[in-house]
């Protein structure tokens, strides 16, 4: 595939006007600002595509079809991206440089291939010192953890030297340059030491993909040092919040579920007692990458994090993750013991299995999180409790499944069914649209009316930003882009401002940082969508007012569901943030 610069694709496509190239292959009428057409990408027969010539993008209203000239001469002729750019480029008149990627992609393969070749070499070699007079502190610290031979094979644990430069010296015996072992990630560089090991005197714990590649490492520090616990950094083979340790053995277990944990030790602890589908992050929070690639092998998953106050956020962070990619959640209950690790070697394999069995919903775990902040002895408090539980009860999308857990939530607070069903159905019709939750005779159908009215907002107030800078430049002031929920708002959003901050609005060039069709689409019909028509500044000051305030409220009340409850500081930044949505005030001098 060939590689152009972002200046060349710029150039050709201010030099190749979006409504002379279409109307080349289609016949376009002007219709107010914009020029119609009949669609080629359908079966169309009245003209459904719209062409607007001062954003340079294309969008058909009944299929969805949507980009930019580049997109467009793409999916009519059947072309790839540089294969477009060549037809465009002489339609201007443009000579392209001779550049292949071929090349350049061969490199970086190769670049992929060396820090593989490297990083299993470096497994190799502290795996052979964890055997030798040096490693004997590391292997004892394994065998004190009670780690047999075969478990210490099975997960290629190893020790790295206390000498600073012994695996740099190994790999430079191999034949590998000062430029590619820093690439790797395995070393450090500073001005007075020069080039070392990035680990020593640790544990190491190969991190492998599913092809069993080992692609980094983590490392356990011997002694006091710090940090206690040290990881590879992102390489061109590595990315931590996309990956999973454990998970190249967790995938092929039959078990019905997997087990996610906060550390090493408390996955090969969980393997070597038989729970083969135990997984966990990667010394950081639990992603939505993460979660995307446990759907593909499970839909439910047990947390086992830590018991103590920083396990219990790591999991109530997890919980809605894991629910938005579809996956239904469960916590195991390992107290009085703080992780998986210390259980098993207490009470035995049988034992965790049970607490496997008796895992907690992690509806109830949140509720049980909850009632920490309240005083059940005071009436006010015990009452205040009931209303965010008869909250967390709207979320549920299902009319069954809610009732269900009204009803068991009633019964485990000494509530009658009808009781609680009432404050749930009030406590629907009080928030509104200010939540995607609804009142449960009417949920599906009002909660979707909010949903679909949110998102609406944002994507009209998308729409006004892209029109042009000045435009843009008055509502930024005003909203910023984490303050749009829909992740490709927000995203677009993001990428627009960054335009304006380096001198010149253009939507045309958005698509190329979309690879999926969907996606691309739905932003060719966000900037392509028509403005409604207003009669004069204070009528347009009005409606940005409406549909700004709309989108703020929005992501208040989305904040204030996922917000952690015992966060005051995120609490309190709520708070000012609806004292100053009362006194907002849309000018547009």
């Amino acid at each position: 595939m060939s590689f152009y610069s972002q200046e060349l694709v710029e150039e050709i496509r201010s030099r190749n006007d979006i409504v002379d190239v279409v109307s080349s292959y289609v016949k376009l009428q002007r219709k107010g600002s914009n020029y119609v057409g009949v669609c080629p990408f359908h079966n169309d027969h009245s003209p459904s595509m719209s062409v607007n010539q001062p954003r340079q993008i294309y969008h058909c209203f009944s299929c969805g079809a949507g980009g930019d000239v580049f997109k467009f001469v793409m999916e009519y002729e059947n072309l790839t991206f540089p294969e477009a750019m060549k037809v465009l480029a002489d339609r201007a008149g443009i000579d392209l440089p001779e550049q292949d990627n071929v090349k350049r992609d061969r490199e970086q393969e190769d670049l992929k291939s060396k820090i593989l070749e490297m990083n299993k070499l470096a497994a190799s070699y502290y795996y052979y010192l964890l055997r030798q007079p040096e490693g004997k502190q590391g292997l004892d610290y394994l065998t004190g953890r009670q780690l047999s031979k075969e478990t210490i094979q099975k997960f290629g644990l190893g020790y790295s030297s206390k000498h600073g430069n012994a695996l740099y010296k190994y790999l430079k015996s191999k034949g590998y340059s000062d430029t590619l072992l820093k690439e790797s990630g395995l070393m450090q560089v500073d001005e007075k030491r020069g080039m070392y090991d990035k680990f020593w005197n640790r544990v190491m714990f190969p991190i492998m993909d599913n092809r069993k590649r080992v692609i980094g490492f983590g490392g356990r520090v011997m002694g006091d040092g710090k940090p206690k616990y040290l990881n590879s950094p992102e390489t061109p083979v590595f990315d931590k919040s996309r990956n999973l340790y454990g998970l190249h053995l967790a995938r092929t277990s039959r078990k019905p579920n997997i087990i996610l944990c906060e550390g090493y030790m408390d996955v090969i602890a969980m393997h070597q007692a038989g729970f083969n589908q135990a997984v966990a992050s990667l010394g950081t929070a639990f992603t939505q990458q993460q979660s995307t690639i446990l759907k593909r092998y499970t839909d439910e998953v047990l947390l086992t994090y830590d018991s103590d106050d920083a396990g219990i956020k790591a999991a109530m962070r997890a919980i809605p993750i894991l629910k938005d990619a579809g996956i239904r959640a469960r916590v195991i209950n390992m107290e009085p013991y703080k992780d998986p690790d210390e259980f098993i070697k207490a009470l035995g394999a049988e034992e965790f299995q049970k607490r496997i069995d008796e895992a907690e919903s992690s509806f109830f775990f949140e509720l049980r999180v909850l009632q920490r902040n309240y005083n059940f002895r005071e009436p006010e408090s015990k009452t205040a409790f009931f209303r965010e539980v008869a909250k967390k009860l709207l979320e549920f999308d299902a009319g069954i499944e809610r009732n269900n857990y009204i009803e068991a939530t009633a019964s485990r607070y000494h509530l009658t069914y009808e009781q609680l069903l009432k404050l749930v159905s009030q406590t629907g019709e009080q928030m509104g649209g200010m939540t995607k939750a609804a009142a449960p005779n009417v949920s599906r159908s009002v909660r979707k009316k909010a949903e679909d009215g949110s998102l609406k907002s944002q994507k009209l107030l998308i729409t006004w930003m892209s029109s042009d800078e000045r435009m843009f430049r008055n509502i930024s002031k005003y909203v910023e882009p984490e303050e749009f929920t829909d992740p490709l708002c927000r995203k677009v959003c993001e990428l627009l401002t960054e335009q304006v901050k380096n001198g010149q609005l253009n939507p045309a060039s958005l698509f190329q940082y979309f690879t999926e069709d969907e996606e691309q689409q739905k932003v060719a019909a966000m900037c392509s969508d028509t403005i409604p028509k207003l009669s004069g500044k204070e009528a347009e000051e009005k409606a940005l007012q409406e549909t700004i305030l709309r989108v703020k409220q929005n992501s208040i009340a989305w904040q204030t569901e996922h917000m952690d409850p015992g966060d005051m500081d995120a609490l309190q930044k709520l708070i000012r943030r609806r004292r100053d949505i009362e006194k907002l005030h849309i000018s547009l001098d």
